[in-house]
């Protein structure tokens, strides 16, 4: 599956808020968006106002770089969403929070969502005992997720809970570090997403 490859601190600089794609480095003073807190690009000043269409389009780039998507992902999500019942655009928020490499992060086993996706993808994180290398999976209320069972893995996740202990896990998942492993309770709400998102403009822009 691609990937985004390019300098992730670009990324937040261009939305103008930190999205946390380095982990535990954007809470320290190397963060970039602390240092310059102007757009990317020689001639960031001098750029005019955003249109509206301009302004919906920046709610779903942010959305597809929180969560590491490229065009094509976040259109095959959005249309799962559109068949949804409810409300097509919280919806959506929810389907990417319920994503294996997201619950990954927040359980703290990757350093950041980018790392949390390798490790699924190297075969590291095991749901309901089984191993799952697709980080687009979407967890269940009741799946358990953990390292895979072999050294290697445990080693993996051990390093990174040492590296983000301290960070917040979400009230809808259960973590326990000794053995490590995280528990879906419930599904994710939307007014359990920390992110300041405007739904509205993503389904406006996404619909067309």
């Amino acid at each position: 599956m691609a990937r985004s490859i390019g300098a992730k601190c670009r990324l937040c600089r261009r939305e103008g808020v930190m999205l946390f794609l380095k982990g535990q480095r954007c809470l320290t003073d190397k963060c970039s968006i602390k240092r310059r807190e102007t757009p990317p690009g020689m001639h960031s000043l001098r750029r005019s106002r955003l249109s509206a269409y301009g302004t919906r389009l920046r709610e779903k780039q942010k959305v597809k770089r929180i969560y590491g998507l490229l065009e094509r992902q976040f259109r095959r999500t959005f249309a799962e969403a559109v068949r949804m019942k409810g409300n097509t655009g919280e919806n959506l928020l929810v389907l990417l929070e319920r994503r294996l490499d997201n619950v990954v992060y927040h359980l703290g086993f990757g350093l950041s969502r980018s790392h949390a996706r390798q490790l699924v993808r190297h075969g590291h994180i095991s749901v309901n005992g089984r191993r799952c290398n697709v980080p687009s999976a979407l967890v269940r209320a009741g799946d358990v997720v953990g390292p895979y069972n072999r050294p290697a893995s445990a080693k993996a996740v051990r390093e990174s809970l040492e590296q983000t202990r301290g960070r917040t896990c979400p009230t809808w998942l259960v973590k326990s570090e000794d053995p490590p492993s995280g528990k879906v309770n419930v599904l994710p709400r939307r007014e359990e997403i920390p992110f300041e998102i405007n739904e509205l403009f993503i389904v406006e822009v996404a619909a067309r």
